[in-house]
Protein backbone atom coordinates (compact mmCIF):
# COMPACT_ATOMS: atom_id res chain seq x y z
CA UNK A 1 0.00 0.00 0.00
CA UNK A 2 1.58 3.18 -1.30
CA UNK A 3 1.72 6.26 1.75
CA UNK A 4 -0.99 8.43 0.01
CA UNK A 5 -3.56 5.72 0.12
CA UNK A 6 -2.42 4.07 3.87
CA UNK A 7 -2.33 7.92 4.84
CA UNK A 8 -6.54 8.58 3.29
CA UNK A 9 -7.96 4.80 4.32
CA UNK A 10 -6.53 5.71 8.21
CA UNK A 11 -8.31 9.31 7.66
CA UNK A 12 -11.67 7.67 6.14
CA UNK A 13 -11.30 4.80 8.87
CA UNK A 14 -11.25 6.65 11.83
CA UNK A 15 -13.89 9.26 10.02
CA UNK A 16 -16.32 6.03 10.29
CA UNK A 17 -15.04 4.93 13.59
CA UNK A 18 -16.37 8.21 14.95
CA UNK A 19 -20.07 8.41 13.04
CA UNK A 20 -20.95 4.97 14.27
CA UNK A 21 -19.59 5.53 17.88
CA UNK A 22 -21.83 8.38 17.84
CA UNK A 23 -24.85 6.91 16.68
CA UNK A 24 -23.70 3.72 19.36
CA UNK A 25 -24.04 6.07 22.45
CA UNK A 26 -27.77 6.41 21.79
CA UNK A 27 -28.41 3.26 21.17
CA UNK A 28 -26.34 1.82 23.97
CA UNK A 29 -28.63 3.79 26.20
CA UNK A 30 -31.71 2.54 25.29
CA UNK A 31 -30.36 -1.25 24.97
CA UNK A 32 -29.30 -0.35 29.04
CA UNK A 33 -33.14 0.81 30.10
CA UNK A 34 -34.92 -1.83 27.89
CA UNK A 35 -32.49 -5.22 29.58
CA UNK A 36 -32.40 -3.57 33.20
CA UNK A 37 -28.67 -3.96 32.90
CA UNK A 38 -28.22 -0.21 33.85
CA UNK A 39 -25.67 1.97 32.78
CA UNK A 40 -22.48 1.04 34.38
CA UNK A 41 -22.64 -2.58 33.46
CA UNK A 42 -24.13 -2.41 29.90
CA UNK A 43 -21.27 0.51 29.39
CA UNK A 44 -18.87 -1.52 30.61
CA UNK A 45 -19.12 -5.13 29.17
CA UNK A 46 -21.37 -5.08 26.10
CA UNK A 47 -20.66 -1.06 24.81
CA UNK A 48 -16.97 -0.93 26.03
CA UNK A 49 -16.42 -4.24 23.94
CA UNK A 50 -18.30 -3.15 21.09
CA UNK A 51 -16.28 0.50 21.16
CA UNK A 52 -13.34 -1.74 21.73
CA UNK A 53 -14.00 -3.44 18.27
CA UNK A 54 -11.60 -1.05 15.92
CA UNK A 55 -9.04 -1.98 18.76
CA UNK A 56 -9.37 -5.98 19.05
CA UNK A 57 -8.76 -5.60 14.96
CA UNK A 58 -6.13 -3.47 14.88
CA UNK A 59 -3.93 -5.52 17.86
CA UNK A 60 -4.96 -8.98 15.68
CA UNK A 61 -4.13 -8.21 11.98
CA UNK A 62 -1.27 -6.37 13.07
CA UNK A 63 -0.13 -10.06 15.31
CA UNK A 64 -1.01 -12.23 12.71
CA UNK A 65 1.08 -10.46 10.30
CA UNK A 66 4.15 -10.53 12.40
CA UNK A 67 3.83 -7.20 13.98
CA UNK A 68 4.01 -8.01 17.81
CA UNK A 69 5.33 -4.54 18.90
CA UNK A 70 2.53 -2.50 16.90
CA UNK A 71 -0.23 -5.23 18.47
CA UNK A 72 0.80 -4.95 21.79
CA UNK A 73 1.36 -0.74 21.42
CA UNK A 74 -1.72 -0.50 20.12
CA UNK A 75 -3.79 -2.66 22.75
CA UNK A 76 -2.18 -0.76 25.99
CA UNK A 77 -1.70 2.34 24.16
CA UNK A 78 -5.63 2.79 23.43
CA UNK A 79 -6.42 2.47 27.37
CA UNK A 80 -3.92 4.86 28.29
CA UNK A 81 -5.51 7.56 25.84
CA UNK A 82 -9.19 6.33 26.47
CA UNK A 83 -8.29 7.08 29.79
CA UNK A 84 -7.59 10.48 29.14
CA UNK A 85 -10.47 10.71 27.08
CA UNK A 86 -12.10 10.41 30.16
CA UNK A 87 -10.37 13.49 31.60
CA UNK A 88 -11.40 15.26 28.50
CA UNK A 89 -15.29 14.22 28.85
CA UNK A 90 -14.73 15.12 32.46
CA UNK A 91 -13.99 19.02 30.99
CA UNK A 92 -16.91 18.65 28.99
CA UNK A 93 -19.32 18.50 32.09
CA UNK A 94 -19.40 21.69 33.71
CA UNK A 95 -21.51 21.16 36.25
CA UNK A 96 -19.79 19.54 38.75
CA UNK A 97 -16.42 16.62 38.94
CA UNK A 98 -17.56 13.57 36.32
CA UNK A 99 -16.47 10.85 38.44
CA UNK A 100 -18.03 12.69 41.68
CA UNK A 101 -21.53 12.79 39.67
CA UNK A 102 -21.29 9.59 38.19
CA UNK A 103 -20.73 7.36 41.28
CA UNK A 104 -20.89 3.56 40.60
CA UNK A 105 -20.20 0.41 42.39
CA UNK A 106 -19.81 -1.20 39.14
CA UNK A 107 -16.83 1.34 37.77
CA UNK A 108 -15.41 1.08 40.43
CA UNK A 109 -14.51 -2.18 40.47
CA UNK A 110 -14.14 -2.54 37.04
CA UNK A 111 -11.05 0.10 38.21
CA UNK A 112 -9.87 -2.41 40.05
CA UNK A 113 -10.13 -5.49 37.73
CA UNK A 114 -8.11 -3.03 35.35
CA UNK A 115 -5.24 -2.73 37.30
CA UNK A 116 -5.26 -6.41 38.01
CA UNK A 117 -5.21 -7.24 34.33
CA UNK A 118 -2.82 -4.65 33.91
CA UNK A 119 -0.39 -6.10 36.36
CA UNK A 120 -0.66 -9.79 34.80
CA UNK A 121 0.30 -8.07 31.29
CA UNK A 122 3.37 -7.12 33.33
CA UNK A 123 3.74 -10.21 34.70
CA UNK A 124 4.48 -11.69 31.24
CA UNK A 125 6.39 -9.39 29.70
CA UNK A 126 9.11 -9.44 32.22
CA UNK A 127 8.84 -13.68 33.56
CA UNK A 128 9.68 -16.73 32.04
CA UNK A 129 9.32 -16.94 28.56
CA UNK A 130 6.76 -20.25 28.87
CA UNK A 131 4.39 -21.46 26.03
CA UNK A 132 1.48 -23.76 24.97
CA UNK A 133 0.75 -23.89 21.74
CA UNK A 134 3.28 -20.61 21.16
CA UNK A 135 0.94 -19.11 23.62
CA UNK A 136 1.64 -17.79 27.03
CA UNK A 137 -0.04 -19.59 29.95
CA UNK A 138 -0.93 -15.58 31.32
CA UNK A 139 -2.76 -14.99 27.89
CA UNK A 140 -5.47 -17.93 29.01
CA UNK A 141 -5.70 -16.51 32.33
CA UNK A 142 -6.38 -13.38 31.78
CA UNK A 143 -9.92 -14.18 29.42
CA UNK A 144 -10.38 -16.44 32.67
CA UNK A 145 -10.14 -13.07 34.66
CA UNK A 146 -11.77 -11.30 33.27
CA UNK A 147 -14.64 -13.42 32.34
CA UNK A 148 -15.27 -14.23 36.22
CA UNK A 149 -15.03 -10.65 37.33
CA UNK A 150 -17.29 -9.90 35.16
CA UNK A 151 -19.73 -12.17 36.39
CA UNK A 152 -18.64 -11.03 39.99
CA UNK A 153 -19.32 -7.45 39.58
CA UNK A 154 -22.67 -8.73 37.45
CA UNK A 155 -23.97 -10.39 40.75
CA UNK A 156 -22.76 -7.49 42.97
CA UNK A 157 -24.60 -4.79 41.21
CA UNK A 158 -28.11 -5.57 42.99
CA UNK A 159 -26.56 -6.61 46.00
CA UNK A 160 -23.40 -3.93 46.73
CA UNK A 161 -21.43 -4.41 49.61
CA UNK A 162 -20.86 -0.94 49.22
CA UNK A 163 -22.14 2.42 47.77
CA UNK A 164 -20.87 5.39 47.00
CA UNK A 165 -22.74 8.11 49.07
CA UNK A 166 -25.63 10.22 47.15
CA UNK A 167 -24.97 14.10 47.24
CA UNK A 168 -27.23 16.73 45.48
CA UNK A 169 -24.60 16.95 42.24
CA UNK A 170 -24.85 12.66 42.15
CA UNK A 171 -26.90 11.85 38.64
CA UNK A 172 -27.91 8.44 39.26
CA UNK A 173 -29.12 5.78 36.59
CA UNK A 174 -32.70 5.86 36.32
CA UNK A 175 -33.98 4.03 33.43
CA UNK A 176 -36.09 6.08 30.84
CA UNK A 177 -39.52 5.12 30.78
CA UNK A 178 -39.87 6.27 27.28
CA UNK A 179 -37.21 3.80 26.26
CA UNK A 180 -38.59 0.68 27.79
CA UNK A 181 -42.45 1.36 26.17
CA UNK A 182 -41.87 2.71 22.65
CA UNK A 183 -39.02 0.80 22.14
CA UNK A 184 -38.64 -3.19 20.79
CA UNK A 185 -35.71 -4.61 21.98
CA UNK A 186 -35.09 -6.72 19.11
CA UNK A 187 -34.80 -4.15 16.36
CA UNK A 188 -32.57 -2.00 18.76
CA UNK A 189 -29.98 -5.08 18.96
CA UNK A 190 -30.57 -5.49 15.58
CA UNK A 191 -29.05 -1.89 14.79
CA UNK A 192 -26.52 -2.39 18.12
CA UNK A 193 -25.30 -5.50 15.93
CA UNK A 194 -25.03 -3.11 12.56
CA UNK A 195 -23.30 -0.48 13.89
CA UNK A 196 -20.38 -2.99 15.89
CA UNK A 197 -19.39 -4.31 12.17
CA UNK A 198 -19.19 -1.10 10.80
CA UNK A 199 -16.80 0.14 13.51
CA UNK A 200 -15.15 -3.49 13.24
CA UNK A 201 -14.87 -3.27 9.48
CA UNK A 202 -12.99 0.43 10.28
CA UNK A 203 -10.64 -1.05 12.52
CA UNK A 204 -9.52 -3.95 10.27
CA UNK A 205 -8.96 -0.88 7.77
CA UNK A 206 -7.36 0.86 10.74
CA UNK A 207 -4.76 -1.93 11.30
CA UNK A 208 -4.11 -2.29 7.62
CA UNK A 209 -2.84 1.02 7.08
CA UNK A 210 -1.09 1.68 10.29
CA UNK A 211 1.24 -1.08 9.49
CA UNK A 212 1.76 0.50 6.01
CA UNK A 213 2.44 3.86 7.37
CA UNK A 214 4.78 2.55 9.74
CA UNK A 215 6.64 0.67 6.95
CA UNK A 216 6.78 3.71 4.60
CA UNK A 217 7.54 6.32 7.03
CA UNK A 218 10.61 4.51 9.30
CA UNK A 219 8.69 5.23 12.23
CA UNK A 220 8.94 2.50 15.28
CA UNK A 221 5.89 0.58 15.52
CA UNK A 222 5.82 1.70 19.34
CA UNK A 223 5.19 4.96 17.94
CA UNK A 224 2.64 3.98 15.81
CA UNK A 225 1.16 1.93 18.00
CA UNK A 226 0.68 4.24 21.11
CA UNK A 227 0.03 7.37 19.42
CA UNK A 228 -1.59 6.90 16.30
CA UNK A 229 -3.73 3.52 15.76
CA UNK A 230 -4.49 3.81 19.68
CA UNK A 231 -6.01 7.37 19.40
CA UNK A 232 -7.69 6.42 16.06
CA UNK A 233 -9.36 3.39 17.14
CA UNK A 234 -10.15 4.67 20.47
CA UNK A 235 -12.15 7.97 19.09
CA UNK A 236 -15.34 5.35 19.46
CA UNK A 237 -14.78 5.72 23.41
CA UNK A 238 -13.92 9.88 23.49
CA UNK A 239 -17.35 10.08 21.21
CA UNK A 240 -19.35 7.96 23.17
CA UNK A 241 -18.51 9.24 26.61
CA UNK A 242 -19.00 13.12 25.14
CA UNK A 243 -22.34 11.79 23.84
CA UNK A 244 -23.32 10.28 27.08
CA UNK A 245 -22.47 13.44 29.21
CA UNK A 246 -24.35 15.29 26.55
CA UNK A 247 -27.07 13.09 27.00
CA UNK A 248 -26.49 12.99 31.29
CA UNK A 249 -26.33 9.52 31.02
CA UNK A 250 -22.81 10.00 33.32
CA UNK A 251 -22.20 6.69 34.41
CA UNK A 252 -22.59 5.14 31.19
CA UNK A 253 -19.91 7.43 30.25
CA UNK A 254 -17.83 6.77 32.40
CA UNK A 255 -18.66 2.73 32.60
CA UNK A 256 -17.99 2.83 28.54
CA UNK A 257 -14.10 3.64 29.43
CA UNK A 258 -13.32 1.90 32.44
CA UNK A 259 -15.21 -0.89 30.73
CA UNK A 260 -13.98 -0.56 27.66
CA UNK A 261 -10.34 -0.12 29.31
CA UNK A 262 -10.88 -3.77 31.03
CA UNK A 263 -11.65 -5.56 28.12
CA UNK A 264 -8.72 -3.64 26.04
CA UNK A 265 -6.28 -5.56 28.27
CA UNK A 266 -8.00 -9.12 26.00
CA UNK A 267 -6.41 -7.40 23.06
CA UNK A 268 -3.30 -9.02 24.57
CA UNK A 269 -4.34 -12.17 24.88
CA UNK A 270 -5.64 -12.00 21.33
CA UNK A 271 -3.15 -10.82 19.98
CA UNK A 272 -0.83 -13.56 22.09
CA UNK A 273 -3.10 -16.47 20.28
CA UNK A 274 -3.04 -14.74 16.71
CA UNK A 275 0.68 -14.53 16.81
CA UNK A 276 1.93 -17.94 15.57
CA UNK A 277 6.10 -17.45 16.19
CA UNK A 278 6.01 -18.02 20.34
CA UNK A 279 4.71 -15.91 22.88
CA UNK A 280 4.13 -12.01 22.03
CA UNK A 281 4.89 -11.04 25.54
CA UNK A 282 8.14 -11.91 24.76
CA UNK A 283 8.34 -10.63 21.07
CA UNK A 284 8.79 -6.71 22.29
CA UNK A 285 10.51 -4.07 23.55
CA UNK A 286 10.89 -2.63 26.98
CA UNK A 287 8.97 0.17 25.31
CA UNK A 288 5.88 -1.63 25.94
CA UNK A 289 6.47 -2.84 29.34
CA UNK A 290 7.17 1.42 30.14
CA UNK A 291 3.64 1.73 27.81
CA UNK A 292 1.68 -0.72 30.52
CA UNK A 293 3.38 0.54 33.45
CA UNK A 294 2.54 4.17 32.86
CA UNK A 295 -1.22 2.89 31.94
CA UNK A 296 -1.50 1.11 35.79
CA UNK A 297 -0.41 4.67 36.92
CA UNK A 298 -3.04 6.57 35.21
CA UNK A 299 -5.42 3.68 36.27
CA UNK A 300 -4.34 3.64 39.54
CA UNK A 301 -5.56 7.97 39.62
CA UNK A 302 -8.93 7.05 37.86
CA UNK A 303 -9.41 4.99 40.44
CA UNK A 304 -8.29 6.66 43.36
CA UNK A 305 -10.66 9.86 41.99
CA UNK A 306 -13.67 7.65 41.88
CA UNK A 307 -13.15 6.89 45.65
CA UNK A 308 -12.48 10.02 46.84
CA UNK A 309 -15.05 12.08 44.59
CA UNK A 310 -13.46 15.43 44.96
CA UNK A 311 -16.47 17.47 43.92
CA UNK A 312 -15.02 20.43 42.26
CA UNK A 313 -11.51 21.21 41.61
CA UNK A 314 -9.16 23.46 39.39
CA UNK A 315 -11.47 24.66 36.42
CA UNK A 316 -14.17 22.31 37.63
CA UNK A 317 -12.74 19.23 36.78
CA UNK A 318 -11.24 17.16 39.64
CA UNK A 319 -7.47 16.44 40.51
CA UNK A 320 -7.59 12.86 38.88
CA UNK A 321 -8.65 14.29 35.50
CA UNK A 322 -5.81 16.96 35.91
CA UNK A 323 -3.62 14.77 37.14
CA UNK A 324 -4.36 12.28 34.33
CA UNK A 325 -3.35 14.45 31.93
CA UNK A 326 -0.26 16.00 33.32
CA UNK A 327 1.11 12.05 33.38
CA UNK A 328 -0.03 11.36 29.95
CA UNK A 329 1.48 13.90 28.13
CA UNK A 330 4.66 13.71 30.12
CA UNK A 331 5.10 9.91 30.10
CA UNK A 332 4.86 9.82 25.61
CA UNK A 333 6.78 13.19 25.79
CA UNK A 334 9.94 10.98 27.57
CA UNK A 335 9.31 7.76 25.72
CA UNK A 336 9.22 9.22 22.25
CA UNK A 337 11.45 12.71 22.71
Amino acid sequence: MELPVAILLFLFSTLVIAIAGTKLTRVADQMADLTGWGEALFGAIFLGGTTSLPGIVTSVVAAVNGHPQLAISNAIGGIAAQTLFLSIADISYRKVNLEHAAASFANLMQGILLIGLLALVLLGMSGPNITLWHIHPLSILMIAVYLGASRLISRAKDRPMWSPRITLATVQDVPDRRNIENLNLKRVTLKFILLAIAVGLAGYAVAKSGIAIAGKTGLSETLVGALFTAISTSIPELIVSLAAVRQKALTLSVGNIIGGNTFDVLFVAFADIAYLNGSILHAISSNQVYVAALTMLMTTILTMGLLHREREGIGKIGWESMLIIVVYLAGNAYLFL
